[in-house]
């Protein structure tokens, strides 16, 4: 039975009634869900992009950046050929940008059809990304049901001195920090 939720744009549901239930789920994914993550666009010339939430950014001499990404996507394939990629970091905003790009929502017309796009020889970057990274593709290995991406940073471009708050995912949803 569909119910109307009270929260702020009368969503139908609280919960996705096509999501697999806690308890038919394995305790790995489980316990992934319970970690907050930032949510990331990693975009390659091609161009080709996807939404990246599994990350991490190493710093060192070279900073390095890691990411688990599907194997079967598009991005997989183009960062795979052309060795580079820019990483950009979204913001409450881009909850859309980050559902296109991971799948979950039609993009008429393909990925970068609509928006502004600036460029760059990383790959394409959202026109209002503050900050954005340009890595060089440096290794790739099957790590659980992904492959695991190893890069070097090569450059990082910083806007506002600020910068937006993150866009998180923790426990199947998009947050955002509390202030």
């Amino acid at each position: 039975m569909f119910h109307v939720n009270p929260e702020p744009g009368g969503r139908i549901h609280s919960t996705d009634p096509f999501a697999t239930p806690d308890q038919d789920k394995s305790p790995i994914r489980r316990l992934r869900g319970r970690l907050a993550a930032p949510v990331t666009l990693w975009t390659a010339p091609g161009p080709a992009g996807l939404t990246v939430s599994s990350m991490v950014v190493a710093d060192g001499d070279p900073g390095r950046v890691l990411g688990l990404v599907d194997e079967e996507s598009d991005f997989f394939d183009a960062v795979r050929a052309a060795k580079r990629f820019a990483v950009t970091p979204l913001g409450p905003g881009d909850q859309q940008l980050a559902d296109k790009f991971a799948g979950l929502m039609p993009a008429p017309g393909g990925l970068f059809a609509s928006g502004d796009w600036v460029d760059t020889s990383f790959g394409p970057v959202p026109a209002r990304a503050g900050t954005w990274a340009g890595c060089l593709f440096d290794a790739e290995r099957p790590y659980g049901w992904a492959m695991l991406v190893e890069a070097t940073i090569e450059s990082v471009v910083f806007g506002d001195a600020a910068g937006p708050e993150p866009l998180l995912h923790f426990r199947g949803r998009y947050r955002r920090l509390d202030r």
